[in-house]
């Protein structure tokens, strides 16, 4: 892997299966669970110049990843709720990138961590309520038109929250 892929992707790129087995969905879940304190752990090491630091060329800053989270965090709570409660929905799909332009995404990120610390323990309850046939629910993509299931949602999101920590714990200097 280049130095280049390596800040991209530090903890590798996400590899999706067909589906998981019900060890794999609890630990999918306990890291989504635990994401908004380690999130905190990462966050009171980062200085406010820090806040404005990329973790590599052409990246998001921590600011940025911060403002992302709660926003990527919250459509995929739609999205499960949307999936549970319709029969395989065409998701609203969103420019992240744009999304990281956002006027609000300057403001101070604890506007969405406090989002992403009250999201986790409403978004884990349903995930800890919903049936191993639930988790086989799909959604379509709009612009791949694939159906996702809804555990691999969850195998999305706990890589997705381990991954943005680990950048920006390489900003914190912790690779």
């Amino acid at each position: 892997m280049s130095n280049e892929d390596q800040l991209r992707y530090p903890i590798g790129k996400f590899n999706p299966q067909e589906s998981y087995s019900p060890a794999e969905i609890e630990s999918f879940i306990s890291r989504i669970e635990s994401f908004p304190s380690r999130l905190d752990h990462v966050v009171n090491t980062l200085s406010n110049a820090l806040l404005d630091k990329t973790y590599r060329e052409g990246g998001w800053t921590a600011r940025q990843v911060l403002h992302h989270l709660a926003d990527s965090h919250m459509n995929a709570y739609i999205r499960f709720k949307w999936t549970l409660t319709e029969e395989s929905p065409l998701i609203k799909a969103y420019d992240e990138a744009a999304w990281a332009e956002t006027a609000e995404t300057s403001a101070d990120p604890v506007l969405s961590i406090q989002l992403i610390k009250s999201l986790h323990p409403k978004w884990v309850a349903l995930l800890k309520r919903i049936t191993p046939e639930q988790h086989k629910r799909t959604f379509i993509h709009p612009e791949t038109k694939k159906h996702v299931s809804l555990e691999r949602m969850m195998a999305t999101y706990a890589w997705h929250g381990d991954h943005h920590l680990a950048h920006l714990n390489i900003i914190a200097g912790k690779k």
